[in-house]
């Protein structure tokens, strides 16, 4: 009994630990680009959203990640910018959105274009939109080699919980870049206990 709790802790303890450095890598990216500085933007309305939709989006990107494993995790940060955008434009409405209202008319094949064409209002063919797509594909692709080098053996508990983390990390970051693209700034407070305006 002792030693399984032991285990859980451990194990909690390494998936913390691989989130936490899944992020300050995603960043550093996301800042090597100019896409965030100071400190990653995020919201608790944001971050909580996840505990909703993440469990839908998982069911479909599990699905995906043999044949597509960029995608399978790229989606997530797609689905954090679509919540972030609506925390700045219509809250009530945004966490009253079921996940099914994300996907595309391809349902979650194109749920990307549908977020950053008709949520994000970013038209397919400009800059903004090509500079979005690049820099969550770049982030998909580090997060893949990430669970890769984790050299956990495929299709097993472990490798699932490492692969859920890593898509909260991608909403996370995504919700990042679109608080940073509306004009969000983080600022570190000089002194402790200070609230952020």
């Amino acid at each position: 009994m002792h030693h399984n709790f032991i285990t859980i802790m451990e194990h909690n303890e390494y998936l913390d630990n691989f989130e936490l450095a899944l992020i300050d890598k995603l960043v550093r990216l996301c800042r090597s680009y100019s896409k965030l500085e100071g400190v990653m933007p995020s919201s608790e309305d944001v971050d909580g959203m996840w505990q909703i939709l993440g469990p839908e989006y998982l069911a479909d990107a599990i699905e995906q990640v043999r044949d597509y494993p960029t995608v399978s995790v790229a989606w997530a940060a797609y689905m954090g910018m679509a919540i972030a955008n609506g925390w700045d434009t219509d809250w009530n409405r945004t966490a009253a959105l079921t996940y099914k209202e994300l996907y595309g008319p391809r349902g979650f094949d194109d749920m990307d274009e549908h977020i950053v064409a008709n949520i994000l209002g970013i038209t397919l063919s400009d800059e903004a939109a090509r500079n979005i797509e690049d820099m969550t594909r770049r982030c998909g692709e580090l997060t893949v080699d990430l669970i890769r080098h984790e050299e956990v053996e495929p299709q097993s508990p472990m490798a699932f919980h490492i692969f859920v983390r890593a898509c909260r990390a991608m909403y996370r970051i995504g919700a990042a870049l679109e608080l940073e693209r509306l004009g969000y700034k983080m600022q570190p407070m000089g002194f402790p206990g200070a609230m952020p305006s």
